[in-house]
């Protein structure tokens, strides 16, 4: 077994114009000093990384690793959530994720994919330059609005939605393999693939690619009321990314799964910074372990309460409370016998 790495921080949600967040080598300092030792950097943001020059450039890759190391930290991964997200959006969506891409683009639905699908092949090739084995994105989504459907869906459209989501996917994929890189899908409400029965669907479309893999964040799975440990043993193969993130889940006489169209602190399912919600760490952090999860525990922050820079003060002990140091020894050794094939014979009596 091997033992979980962390604590590391998601830097999307503390990225910010007044300092020490607004560069990154100032907000590395300050993780740092708060006892975090990894940052998982979001890929879009200007301020910490330019994407497409960590592509081509080994010595810029070498300097933002560079960066990070001066500061007492690793790299854990990159992110193309917003970049993933516009490899597959439905026609209904189109303005709204304009924000997502270049003002140039805004409304232009294939020039936005386009755009996207390049993004993400940059990513494959910055990640290979700066060392990097995983990589997180979200799938988009061409079927959301069929989610729970009335009227019922055309028979076939799923079958149509996820060949198509494959077609876009699968050159993206094909780089990721020549660079070496896991690429991890983070199961999302508001994504195709945001529960264990669509990430299934996805794969076989993809016939079973090896990069095809998974960011797991248990706080989605609690709003969707998923077995979220029962998942890990389910897919633990296919997790290679970890978002340590909480959430809570309270329904009342008057909402539930949906929420009532609530802002997050009005709905009954909403996110929490570690330790205020309901998600069952130790027992996550068990289960990876026991399946050897080789990877980051990294803390992603979204709380509609508690402000972000207590929640990552908070967090990374957090975290390293529930790392678990795996053990290289049984605990009952101190009773064994040893090895001899002749005693075991006549412990069974053959």
């Amino acid at each position: 077994m091997k033992t979980i790495k962390g604590p590391a921080i998601f830097l999307a949600q503390f990225v910010d114009d007044q300092a020490p967040f607004n560069n990154l080598k100032s907000i590395c300092e300050w993780m740092a000093s708060v006892g975090y030792y990894g940052v998982q950097i979001p890929s879009w943001d200007a301020r910490l990384i330019d994407l497409k020059k960590a592509a081509e450039s080994q010595t810029y890759a070498d300097e933002i690793k560079g960066i990070v190391n001066e500061a007492g930290l690793e790299i854990t991964e990159l992110s193309t959530h917003l970049q993933g997200q516009l490899v597959a959006v439905h026609p209904a969506y189109n303005e709204l994720f304009d924000g997502f891409a270049p003002d140039n683009l805004k409304g232009d639905l294939k020039g936005k994919s386009a755009w996207a699908t390049q993004q993400l092949k940059y990513a494959a090739k910055a990640s290979k330059n700066l060392g990097l084995n995983a990589h997180a994105t979200f799938s988009g989504a061409l079927m959301w609005h069929t989610v729970y459907p009335w009227p019922q869906r055309p028979a076939g459209l799923v079958e149509t939605g996820f060949t198509e989501l494959a077609k876009r996917w699968t050159p993206i994929l094909d780089v990721f393999e020549e660079n070496g890189v896991d690429l991890c899908y983070e199961l999302h409400p508001g994504e195709d693939l945001h529960d264990g029965v669509t990430f299934e669907m996805f794969l076989e479309k993809v016939n079973n690619h090896k990069r095809a893999n998974i960011l797991y964040d248990p706080s989605h799975f609690v709003l969707q009321c998923l077995d979220y440990l029962q998942f890990i043993d389910f897919y633990h193969e296919r997790i290679k990314m970890f978002h340590v993130k909480d959430a809570e889940f309270n329904p009342t006489g008057k909402q539930g799964v949906y929420g009532g169209y609530q802002g997050w602190v009005d709905r009954a399912g909403r996110f929490r910074s570690l330790g205020d919600g309901q998600v069952d760490f130790s027992g996550i952090f068990s289960k990876l372990s026991q399946y050897d999860f080789d990877g980051w525990a990294v803390l992603e922050w979204e709380c509609a309460i508690k402000h972000p820079e207590q929640g990552a003060i908070e967090g990374a002990q957090f975290i390293a409370d529930h790392i678990i140091r795996v053990t290289d020894k049984a605990f009952d050794d101190f009773a064994g016998t040893g090895a001899d094939e002749n005693f075991n014979k006549k412990i069974l009596g053959i």
